[in-house]
């Protein structure tokens, strides 16, 4: 049943909708043929609250301009204008039948069209209807409202044609599906195993924006990855982590199985999702089948996370990311073996550790990763107990003692002052020295000038 207001709206998501239907009354009173389309009536009919509102209308694009002078006519020759509308933005789109896809991305060409033959074009059925909402009527001419009842993502038509159109929809099926859990249709999965390498060709950054929204939107990453890796996808963009589940390991401490299986169990277990917790977790052990020896006893991966932050980032600078989110997940990859140690380390490290920015993620993909093989939470515990310790001051406090302080006992600057001085730092993380006299005396008692060697 049709839902025109979602319950719980923002008052932001109620006038994001008043806008999208006075814009659609202004097109429609000036004699075209003007409905909302795709995912906000689907997202409606689905008693979810649209982000935003794609309208289609029979207004070719020079009369939209008419109505709204100060569009933005940026896409008017695929027939798309955009307009803003008090603080919202807004696509208007002609109705439009496409003429070949040469590039696998664009239409080579494109007729207006009726709306009936706009819907023809467009990805999966749930995505093709049309609402008007100044009648309230649903316009469902691929029969999107049964696949809606029945769970299903199915492409408009010759699922290979709409493949072949934008290679980019075999990932958005996987989106859909595992963010509403519904199933890819079979005939519409065949198409996309059977063209799953067409996506090699697609652009490293659409790849990456459409897999980020897949880990983090699915309501089960994991499954969502595993699905990606059953359609031949997974392999096209990272095959590295597609190779993941050929890689066992010792049962005593991953009684779950191979690193894949590992992964995806994590992966599912996500609870505050960012971009770089899901691509910690992806790429956290993603060097483990590079480093696999077998000692007579068990499976060891020695030197895995070294590795694995060297191919972490190769992976994510392949996917375009960003230089700030590449710092994260490589800390992330890098560090993530530390936690074993960390009730045996000194306060002065400890400190460090809980101290620098990444340890957020560091710390809940240590969780994660204890949760998804053997399932002591040990250290974590220990780990939340320190923090709790250090809240009554910070962390990584102010140095007490910086260069122009040695250089004033009459120390000579030298590579040694980094040494010295990160061995003063450590004294007061420590609690050795428990003020600045105290650190000095301390640094002049070990390092008494004069000392030609200084």
């Amino acid at each position: 049943m049709w839902s025109p207001s979602p319950p719980l709206e923002t008052d932001t998501a109620i006038r994001l909708r008043q806008c999208a239907a006075q814009i659609t009354t202004r097109l429609q009173q000036q004699g075209h043929e003007t409905y909302w389309a795709g995912g906000c009536v689907r997202d409606q009919l689905l008693h979810l609250t649209p982000t935003d509102y794609d309208i289609a209308t029979a207004a070719t694009p020079d009369q939209v301009l008419e109505i709204f002078p100060a569009a933005n006519a940026v896409g008017k020759s695929f027939g798309v204008v955009i307009v803003t509308y008090e603080r919202f933005v807004f696509e208007i789109a002609t109705f439009r039948k496409d003429q070949g896809y040469t590039d696998g991305r664009h239409p080579d060409a494109i007729v207006f069209t009726s709306a009936v033959e706009d819907a023809q074009r467009r990805d999966f059925t749930i995505n093709a209807m049309f609402w008007d909402p100044t009648t309230e009527s649903l316009y469902d001419f691929v029969q999107g409202q049964k696949d809606l009842a029945d769970h299903l993502i199915r492409a408009v038509g010759n699922p290979t044609l709409r493949f072949q159109e934008d290679h980019l929809r075999m990932l958005r099926a996987v989106r859909f599906a595992h963010r509403l859990n519904f199933t890819i249709e079979p005939k519409t999965a065949a198409a996309i195993q059977s063209h799953a390498d067409a996506l090699k060709t697609i652009s490293p950054e659409r790849i990456r924006d459409e897999f980020t929204r897949i880990l983090i939107e699915s309501r089960h990453p994991g499954a969502a990855v595993w699905t990606l890796e059953k359609l031949g996808l997974l392999q096209t963009f990272l095959p590295e982590v597609s190779a993941l589940q050929h890689q066992p390991q010792p049962p005593e401490f991953h009684p779950e199985g191979d690193v894949l299986t590992h992964t995806l169990m994590m992966l599912d277990d996500m609870e505050q999702r960012t971009p770089a917790l899901a691509y910690a977790v992806l790429l956290h052990d993603i060097a483990k089948p590079a480093t696999a020896t077998y000692d007579g006893n068990r499976i060891r991966f020695h030197g895995h996370a070294e590795k694995g932050t060297i191919m972490a980032e190769q992976i994510l600078r392949r996917l375009r990311m960003s230089n700030a989110l590449i710092e994260e997940v490589c800390a992330c990859v890098k560090n993530h073996m530390r936690f074993m140690e960390v009730q045996n380390m000194r306060k002065s490290t400890l400190r460090r550790m809980v101290g620098n920015p990444y340890f957020p993620t560091e710390m809940e993909l240590h969780r994660l990763d204890c949760r998804a093989c053997h399932g002591m939470l040990d250290n974590y515990q220990f780990l939340e107990q320190q923090i709790r310790a250090f809240e009554q001051e910070p962390v990584l406090p102010e140095p007490w003692v910086r260069g122009d302080d040695l250089i004033q006992m009459g120390l000579k600057p030298g590579p040694r002052f980094g040494k010295i001085l990160k061995q003063a730092y450590d004294q007061q993380l420590e609690g050795s020295a428990t003020n600045r006299q105290q650190l000095l005396q301390w640094i002049q008692s070990k390092y008494r000038p004069p000392t030609s060697d200084l």
